[in-house]
């Protein structure tokens, strides 16, 4: 549902209460363009509306950001055209993509996605509805894209974290856990996730993006506490690793849009350190996914 103010698919119109550094990066956001036909089977998840190029410049104006990584959404399946016409709107300058494909992908089409802006591949299994990939696919994207200096976004639960983890240790490309790493509040799952990609983020194998707090919450918006612990957690072990994303339209979120500014705001209760801040902002992103 649009939200009823000048931001499409987003709460409040207040500006965040901390300015965004120079050059700050939203590293998860995503396009719904009508221009562009869906994929079969895509009614089967969320496609918002009014979710354009155009209209994420809005947000981007309201939050001070600059850079952004539009992430293909599963409506498309593997055809990227969306994804790169919104590169090429946003500016091929301080835009990139993560794209969605299959070990068959030709070299000419990763090589023309490559100049197109994209820097990686989303697999999308947390659950199976409109997935155009599957864990098994994993290795073999991981030894194409490889050579390009791309990497693997992964959007898995805690629980497929832990499955796959003898696969994510081999894997001869860095991955990018999605959703502050789908971390549970609590328990021994948690635990055994969060273990896992300790590991890897020491070892320089894996990226975690801070986003997404409201799939990762109980207590729910507009502070989301509990994800406070996690945040902070990833911070410690490895602050250059990390990266924020406001997940815009926010797809999940159908009824009540959260509030776009304030998820920027939450960024400083994450991380209250605030050079860490600018790093995340800035630095990390332009190292990840090749800003000048």
């Amino acid at each position: 549902m649009m939200a009823t103010n000048a931001f499409p698919n987003s709460a409040g119109s207040a500006l965040p209460r901390q300015p965004a550094p120079a050059e700050a990066c939203d590293a998860h956001i995503h396009v719904f363009d009508a221009r562009f036909a869906e994929a079969p089977g895509a009614k089967l998840v969320a496609t918002p509306a009014h979710a354009t190029a155009a209209d994420y410049r809005l947000i981007q104006q309201r939050l001070g950001t600059r850079r952004a990584v539009v992430v293909q959404p599963r409506a498309y399946g593997t055809d990227n055209s969306a994804t790169l016409d919104a590169i090429a709107q946003l500016g091929p300058a301080h835009t990139r993509g993560i794209a969605v494909l299959t070990p068959e992908v030709s070299e000419d089409d990763l090589q023309r996605l490559d100049a197109g802006g994209i820097r990686g591949l989303r697999l999308t299994l947390h659950a199976a509805t409109g997935a155009s990939t599957r864990f098994d696919m994993l290795l073999p994207l991981a030894e194409r894209i490889a050579p390009f200096g791309w990497h693997l976004q992964l959007h898995f639960h805690a629980a497929q974290i832990v499955e796959h983890a003898a696969v994510l240790r081999q894997l001869p490309c860095p991955v990018v856990f999605d959703h502050l790493a789908r971390l549970p509040v609590g328990g021994e799952a948690r635990d055994a996730a969060l273990a896992v990609v300790q590991e890897l983020l020491r070892e320089g194998r894996a990226w975690v993006k801070l986003s997404g707090a409201y799939l990762n919450t109980r207590t729910g918006a507009p502070d989301y506490a509990d994800t406070v612990d996690d945040a902070r957690a990833l911070a410690a072990i490895a602050p250059d690793r990390l990266v924020w994303g406001s997940d815009w339209p926010h797809p999940t979120e159908e009824e009540h849009k959260p509030d776009d500014a304030r998820l920027l705001d939450l960024l400083a209760e994450w991380v209250p350190d605030a050079a860490t801040r600018r790093a995340i902002l800035v630095d990390n992103p332009a190292r990840l996914y090749g800003f000048a």
